[in-house]
């Protein structure tokens, strides 16, 4: 019998080198995404340093000049970090989509996958039923031959 042969292997190797790609994009977005947290993070880090160094200047004392130019950094931080917030969601939104994109990649890689291993089965099974034939008739046709060698 003849080997193996699944006549969609080209599809389903299509379809796993788009899916191993979606994934690749899919990690990309990811990373994209855990840099902008930790750029924000640290953003927030050095709001935190700005308004604790103007609670100390507050205490201290100081001018109506450094009053406002802590303001001014305190409010242009905040500004910033709400931008970079705002960036995050669109990074974020693209990740779902992406990531709803290797979804779909993967159940139809696995339709081809699953079709693949019901063939091999069907294949399994033919060869199994066809070796049984073969020993079949080898040993009813040596039993043939004892039998005519036995009467002659």
């Amino acid at each position: 019998m003849k080997r193996f042969e699944y006549r969609l292997e080209t599809v389903l190797d299509y379809k796993t080198q788009v899916l191993d790609n979606l994934k690749t994009e899919h990690a990309a977005i990811m990373q994209n995404v855990n840099k902008k947290q930790e750029q924000i993070r640290s953003l927030k880090q050095e709001l935190t340093g700005y308004e604790s160094e103007f609670d100390e200047v507050k205490v201290a004392g100081a001018t109506i000049e450094n009053y406002r130019l802590f303001d001014m950094c305190i409010g242009r931080m905040e500004q910033i970090i709400d931008e970079e917030k705002e960036r995050l969601q669109v990074l974020r939104r693209q990740e779902d989509a992406k990531k709803q994109e290797v979804i779909e990649a993967k159940v139809d890689t696995s339709r081809y996958e699953k079709l693949k291993d019901r063939k091999l089965r069907e294949y399994q099974k033919a060869v199994a039923k066809a070796d049984e034939i073969f020993v079949e008739e080898f040993v009813s046709g040596t039993a043939l031959r004892t039998r005519h060698q036995h009467r002659g």
